[in-house]
């Protein structure tokens, strides 16, 4: 995990943008000691979008199976992880 002070950003732009874009991670800035912003690579922010939607998408599925409705067939099924695939793998070249 990296911590850094709110100061840093303005200090040292480039430097927290390396660090961001080598590491995937992001960058947790405080202030007065507090935790304040994370700042991220546009890359690691849209693949972990794309996963936060495929989760969504996998909970209500599973809430309208609890609750009786109709599934899935296998063929639907691949195509929609066919599909998160993709936007995971194309999140990851931008």
């Amino acid at each position: 995990m990296n911590i850094k002070p709110s100061a840093a950003i303005r200090k040292n732009y480039n430097e927290i943008s390396t660090l961001c874009k080598e590491t995937g991670e992001p960058v947790y800035l405080t202030k007065n000691g507090e935790g304040d912003l994370v700042v991220m690579d546009i890359g690691a922010f849209a693949r972990r979008e794309s996963m936060l939607r495929l989760r969504e998408t996998l909970v209500a599925v599973e809430e309208d199976r609890l609750a009786g409705k109709k599934g899935f067939s296998i063929d639907d099924i691949d195509e929609m992880m066919k599909k998160a695939i993709k936007e995971v793998v194309d999140g990851q070249h931008k």
